[in-house]
């Protein structure tokens, strides 16, 4: 046990340049305190003690802000910065050297038994706000955009953002355009498309101007 705290420690360390201390993470991240809550109401659920896990899962949630149900799978040096509104669902899967920030939600997609939540490789970021829903598959590597939303599955070491989520990188390559996951330069669809009908209004526009004016100088040409 106190291996693995020492690596999850270890990890907050590595990955927030804003942690200065062992003392901090213990006392100051939500994220670590609701994974070591998880490991044991992983333990217990898996001992079929179902309300007891549920009880010490929600216990949790209303310390830490974040829900991660005790079915849910989660991997080795997973880091959750910040945390608040983090959501896994029971049968989401989350590989090792995960990480995840606020809002994050690993969700379902309808009522459906069995298999329905996200399975999340290794070394994958999920950024601020953006929801995985279904029993899809995100890759190795993957990287998701801030407030994407995620229906499909995703290819590893590919860049996802928008909603829906579509692929705009795959292997550090571009697949739309030259962007990468920095948090403030992302690709927005939105006001892309809205940018390609603007261009498309100023060439059309242009186009009725020049044959209004072709038409006054015919219009001029036969009163002559």
């Amino acid at each position: 046990m106190f291996a693995q705290w020492r690596e999850d420690i270890q990890v907050v360390k590595d990955r927030d340049p804003a942690c200065r201390s062992t003392w901090e993470v213990l006392l100051c991240y939500p994220g670590f305190r609701a994974l070591r809550s998880h490991r044991l109401a992983h333990a217990l659920w898996q001992r079929h003690l179902h309300l007891l896990a549920r009880w010490l899962s929600e216990r949790s949630r209303r310390r830490t802000g974040i829900e991660i149900h005790p079915g849910a799978v989660i991997g080795r040096r997973v880091f959750i910065d910040h945390g608040t509104g983090v959501v896994i669902g029971e049968t989401a899967e989350v590989g090792d050297d995960v990480t995840m920030y606020q809002g994050v939600t690993l969700g379902g997609t309808g009522k459906e038994k069995g298999k329905r939540h996200p399975t999340i490789r290794s070394h994958v970021m999920i950024s601020t706000g953006a929801k995985v829903l279904g029993a899809i598959e995100v890759g190795e590597g993957a990287k998701i955009g801030a407030g994407a939303v995620v229906v499909r599955p995703v290819p590893a070491h590919s860049t996802v953002v928008g909603v829906p989520g579509r692929v705009v990188r795959r292997h550090g390559q571009p697949v739309d355009e030259e962007k990468d996951l920095e948090h403030g330069n992302l690709p927005d669809p939105v006001q892309e498309a809205l940018a390609e009908i603007t261009r498309e209004l100023a060439a059309l526009t242009a186009k009725v101007a020049t044959l209004e004016s072709r038409k006054g100088v015919s219009d001029v040409d036969q009163s002559a």
